[in-house]
Parts: structure tokens; C-alpha cells; sequence
């Protein structure tokens, strides 16, 4: 299947929205995150040459395990670092890393819509316009929303509240445009609201400050500001990304979620991915290493 960018004008043309603003009854996807190719040789291997061979295998084992599911997921979300080098960096190595991506990504099975998240390696830890227009024109829309099975999603660049400092006016549209999102699912009758992003605002604590770990979390500033208007429009969960391995904690009944990679590992987890399960008033969710990922998903209580 030819790769088509489906996350346009702020929504994602894989959704009707009229059908999907309505519940029918409990649903499940996989949420996923950090492909990263190139991440393993560079990095962990500390190899000076580049590749990323691994990363194709984790990636296709990833589309292979959710297309044999019995039962199709509704979604397959990627939260992020879809691949390794930095698009203004090395710009010739990352169209290669997309171009196998995509390919890999082009066979997952067409009843499936697939939503991908930026992350700091899509766009930059210091993002420029360029860097945005170079995602953009490869992935689509950096952040969007979309209703399903009467749940409303909205995806976030989260970079822009790591380093705006370069992009302030891009920044600022997307806080503008993502408290009318809040306004939206307050206001329509939604379940409730699930948020995608790429870096987590806390790892397990929300009261958090900076440790060794500060470059996998956001700032507790912007913490401060934006969770609480989560919780206040409705929103229940928080998938992220970012930290190669599993983490998640909960600030009152908002609940952080991060998932580990489908690519290199930075802790003791196997790569996978996380089967999310949701119900009327309620989300379950569990991670499963490709090894143990199961064939078939029952939506039961």
C-alpha cells in the first residue's frame, strides 16, 4: 500500500467524524512508541557506523503481531521518535530512515488507521520552522484531533513545551488551538478525552522535580499549568513515550502513561507494544513484549 499522510487540518481522515462522535460500546488499540531506526547501532551499540537493521525487524514484528490480532484494533498509535537522526542534522540519513519506515509501516492492515505522534528526534530538540515543515511534509500535521467510538483523542507536539525558543509563534498556535480542544471535549459529550504525546509530563510521581531523569519528563511549570486543564475538560489518560522503558503514575484521577519502545531498550523491558482497552468510563491497558503479545483481545471488564 502506497504510504498516505492521513493526519491533515488538525483532524485525521481516517475517522468519520459524524459515526465515531457516538459510543458503541467498549473498543480496543495499540499504542506504541519510539521506532527510532538507527537508534540501536548509534547509540547503544556505540557504533560509528550508521544502520538500523534491528530497528526494521522490531518495526515489521510490530506491524506482523496487529495484523494476525483476531480482532482488529481500532487504531495504532506511535508515540513518537519515529526515527533516529535529527532532520536538520543530518538530513540524508533521516530520508532514508523515513523511506524504511514507511515501507515497513505501508503493510499494516488497511482497515487500520495509524496515527503518528512527533518526537524530539522528528523534529528536534531545538525545533526550527524547517524542521516542522520537514515533518509535516513527511508525517503530516504535528498535532491534530479525532473522535472514536464516541471518545474524543487529541495528539500534541510536546516538544514545543520542551524548547520553543525558535518556533514561539508555531508554540503558541498550538496552545491556542489545543485549549479549544479542551473547550470541545468538555462541551460535546465525549466519554471522556485521551491525549497522545510524545515526552511524559511526569515519569511516576507529578509532584516530581528535576533528577537524573529530567530529560525524559517536562518541566514541573508546565506540568502545573496544563494537567489540571486536563482534568478539568474530561481528559482520563496521558500516552507518551520518549523514556525506552515502562513508567506511569497519576496526578488525582488523570493517569500518565509511558510506554516503552518498539525499538532500542534503556532499561530492563523487551520491546512491545501496549493494548489499550476502552470502556465507558473507564481505560485498561497493559504492555506486552512482542514475545508475549497475544493473538487475540477480549473486552471484557
Amino acid at each position: 500500500m502506497e504510504w498516505q499522510n492521513k493526519n491533515q487540518n488538525r483532524t485525521h481522515s481516517g475517522f468519520n467524524e459524524e459515526n465515531e462522535m457516538k459510543w458503541n460500546g467498549p473498543y480496543f488499540f495499540i499504542q506504541a512508541a519510539d521506532c527510532q531506526l538507527g537508534l540501536i547501532q548509534r547509540y547503544i551499540e556505540k557504533n560509528s557506523e550508521p544502520g538500523w537493521q534491528k530497528e526494521i525487524v522490531l518495526t515489521k514484528t510490530a506491524v506482523e503481531k496487529i495484523n494476525s490480532l483476531q480482532q482488529k484494533p481500532r487504531f495504532f498509535v506511535i508515540c513518537g521518535d519515529l526515527c533516529d537522526a535529527f532532520p536538520s542534522e543530518e538530513p540524508a540519513l533521516r530520508a532514508e530512515q523515513e523511506r524504511d519506515l514507511k515501507r515497513i509501516l505501508s503493510n499494516l492492515d488497511p482497515s487500520i488507521p495509524l496515527v503518528c505522534v512527533c518526537g524530539n528526534h522528528d523534529v528536534g530538540n531545538q525545533p526550527s520552522s524547517a524542521d516542522l515543515l520537514a515533518y509535516q511534509s513527511a508525517f503530516g500535521d504535528d498535532y491534530f484531533s479525532f473522535w472514536c467510538g464516541g471518545v474524543f483523542h487529541i495528539v500534541v507536539n510536546s516538544q514545543f513545551w520542551h524548547d520553543r525558543s525558535l518556533v514561539k509563534e508555531e508554540a503558541e498556535k498550538q496552545d491556542h488551538w489545543l485549549e479549544e480542544q479542551l473547550k470541545t471535549l468538555n462541551n460535546s459529550g465525549a466519554k471522556f478525552g485521551i491525549i497522545f504525546q510524545h515526552i511524559p509530563w511526569f515519569l511516576n510521581e507529578y509532584d516530581e522535580v528535576d533528577t537524573a531523569d529530567a530529560y525524559f519528563s517536562l518541566r514541573p511549570e508546565i506540568r502545573q499549568k496544563w494537567l489540571p486543564k486536563f482534568k478539568d475538560a474530561g481528559v482520563k489518560v496521558v500516552f507518551c513515550g520518549h523514556y525506552h522503558r515502562n513508567a506511569g503514575g497519576f496526578f488525582e484521577e488523570l493517569e500518565m502513561v509511558t510506554t516503552s519502545a518498539i525499538g532500542g531498550q534503556l532499561g530492563s523491558d523487551e520491546s512491545g507494544m501496549r493494548i489499550v482497552k476502552v470502556f465507558a468510563d473507564h481505560v485498561k491497558h497493559e504492555y506486552f513484549p512482542f514475545s508475549q503479545f497475544p493473538e487475540k483481545v477480549l473486552l471484557n471488564m
